[in-house]
C-alpha cells in the first residue's frame, strides 16, 4: 500500500496561502519474504534475551512519521485494493499477481487520484522515472504519481510543480571521499556514476537547506530498524559529513517554472517559490 505523506516542511512561503506538499512513496503494508526472513532473524536474536519484540514495516512507518511530525499520512488504496511489495526485476517475487509492481495503473492512480482532489497539493514530490535505485516499487510509485497528476488535471486541479527527488553526482563524491580510510565503505560504489540515482550537478533544479532537521531526519531513519542498519554506511556517513549532506534535499523540478530566489548555482531554494494563490 503506498504511503502517501502530507506535511509542513522547513521552507519559506508567502503567509497569503497555505500550501500543501503531496509525497507519493513505496508501498508499504504486507512484508516481502526477504524482510520477513529478516524480522524473524530479529526476533531468534531477541528471544535470547527472553524478550520477544515483533516488528512491521507499518509499525516503523508510524514511528518515523512522529519523529518527523506528520501527522497525516496514508496507504494508498482501500479493502478490495492492496499490494505487497515487489522483489526487485527479474526476482520470482515480483512475477505474484498481487504484487504492486502488477497493479493496473490506472487503478492505482485512481485511489492517489482522490487524495489530490481532497487535499490539493501545490507540490507533489516523488521518484524519478528509474524509481531512484530501480525498486520497482518504486518506480511504479513514480508513475502512479505522475498519471494520477494527468488525471487531477483532467479533473480540474493543476498541481502548479511536481518534482521527482534526486543527489547530485558531487554530492555522491562528497559521501565517497568522506567515508574513505573509515573503514565503511560507501554502499559497495566506488564511484559517484555507478550510482543509478545519481544525477549530473546540471540537471538538479532545487535544493533545500534544513540543517536544522538533521536530527529529525535520523530519528526517523533510524525507525527502520529492519531496513536500515545503524552500523552500516548510512549512519557512518551521518557521523563523517553530518549536517554537510544531510542537511540538504535535492530535486529536479519537472513541471512548473523554477522562481526566485535562487543559489549562488541558480538553484532554487523554496519549493513553494511562485505560488501566490490556488491552482487549477
Amino acid at each position: 500500500m503506498t504511503g502517501v505523506q502530507t506535511c509542513a516542511l522547513p521552507i519559506c512561503f508567502p503567509v497569503t496561502i497555505k500550501p500543501k506538499i503531496l509525497l507519493a512513496d513505496e508501498p508499504t503494508g504486507a512484508l516481502d519474504t526477504n524482510t520477513s526472513g529478516q524480522i524473524l532473524e530479529l526476533i531468534k536474536k531477541i528471544a535470547k534475551g527472553k524478550l520477544v519484540i515483533t516488528v512491521t514495516h507499518n509499525a516503523e512507518l508510524a514511528a518515523a512519521m512522529r519523529e518527523l511530525g506528520i501527522t497525516d499520512h496514508r496507504f494508498l488504496g482501500d479493502e478490495k485494493s492492496k499490494w505487497r511489495d515487489s522483489g526487485m526485476m527479474g526476482t520470482p517475487q515480483n512475477s505474484r499477481p498481487d504484487v504492486f509492481w502488477n497493479a493496473d495503473l490506472d487503478l492505482v492512480a485512481g485511489h492517489l487520484l482522490n487524495v489530490i482532489l481532497e487535499i490539493k497539493p501545490h507540490v507533489l514530490i516523488t521518484y524519478d522515472e528509474n524509481g531512484g535505485y530501480g525498486h520497482p516499487d518504486h518506480i511504479k510509485a513514480h508513475q502512479t504519481a505522475m498519471r494520477a497528476a494527468e488525471m487531477a488535471r483532467d479533473s480540474g486541479w493543476v498541481i502548479p510543480k511536481i518534482y521527482w527527488n534526486t543527489i547530485p553526482i558531487s554530492v555522491i563524491e562528497e559521501g565517497i571521499e568522506a567515508l574513505a580510510g573509515t573503514g565503511s565503505d560507501f554502499f559497495g560504489v566506488e564511484k559517484a556514476e555507478d550510482f543509478p540515482f545519481a544525477a549530473q550537478d546540471e540537471l538538479v533544479t532545487t535544493v533545500i537547506t534544513a540543517e536544522d532537521y538533521v536530527p529529525m531526519k535520523m530519528a526517523a531513519m533510524k525507525a527502520h530498524p529492519t531496513q536500515i542498519s545503524v552500523s552500516g554506511p548510512f549512519f557512518a556517513l551521518s557521523d563523517n559529513l553530518g549536517f554537510k549532506v544531510w542537511g540538504r534535499e535535492f530535486y529536479r523540478l519537472v513541471h512548473g517554472t523554477a522562481t526566485a530566489p535562487f543559489d549562488e548555482n541558480g538553484r532554487e531554494i523554496d519549493l513553494f517559490a511562485g505560488i501566490t494563490s490556488d491552482a487549477s
